[in-house]
């Protein structure tokens, strides 16, 4: 599911307050998870650079109880799945951006997230590297059965990527004010899937309706 919207209208506020890292003013956030069983990566990938990309997939694990030789080996084993065999032992900084999102990703999976919350994680990533990235992360979460909120400024990638796109108006006091289901199949790929027949027509209307958001905006500014 992913979240779009004008600058503004609380998107990113919105994945805090289902996370406990923003309180609501009012309203109630109502899940049946576990705090421990939702993750949330941010734009930035928030790597301890005085840790090896191994010992920062280890963290939570460690934090949450595993024992250290165990949580270091589940650790390289999501390196692995990751295609980082063998920069387990590097520091952020010795990585490049598609690297980092990647230990990223892998400190958020290594919790066995039945949710995990993304805020535009993949916007500081080159063309390239960012079809990569995007396309492991769909193929491990479709994998995994597990669920994804996404907050995205990319209307192409939300709509490539989601089963349900949420618009939302200008802020404050911002409201979801339209609904797209996305009739496209998974197994999904995130490039071939701009190519269904349905996408064109929904990116059409979602675009215009985003338009008329903005539009608002400026006309009350």
């Amino acid at each position: 599911m992913s979240l779009v919207g004008p600058s503004g209208s609380g998107k990113s506020s919105l994945l805090r307050a289902v996370i406990g890292l923003q309180q609501t003013l009012s309203g109630t956030v109502e899940n049946n998870l576990a705090r421990s069983q939702v993750g949330i990566l941010f734009q930035d990938d928030a790597l301890l650079p005085w840790k090896t990309a191994r010992d920062n997939v280890a963290l939570g694990l460690i934090f949450n109880g595993t024992e250290r030789s165990k949580a270091l080996a589940e650790a390289e084993a999501w390196l692995e799945r990751l295609a980082l065999v063998g920069f387990g032992d590097r520091f952020p900084r010795h990585l490049s951006g598609g690297q980092r999102k990647r230990v990223a990703l892998a400190q958020v999976l290594a919790m066995k997230p039945k949710l995990i919350l993304m805020d535009e994680p993949f916007a500081s990533l080159d063309a390239i590297v960012r079809a990569r990235v995007v396309k492991d992360v769909v193929a491990l979460v479709e994998r995994e059965k597990i669920s994804v909120l996404l907050v995205t400024h990319d209307l192409e990638e939300a709509l490539s990527l989601s089963d349900e796109v949420y618009l939302m108006s200008q802020g404050p006091r911002a409201r979801i004010t339209q609904h797209y289901t996305v009739p496209i199949p998974r197994p999904r790929d995130p490039i071939h899937s701009r190519m269904h027949p349905a996408f064109a027509a929904i990116y059409e209307r979602l675009w215009a309706d985003l338009s008329r958001e903005v539009d608002q905006r400026a006309e009350g500014a």
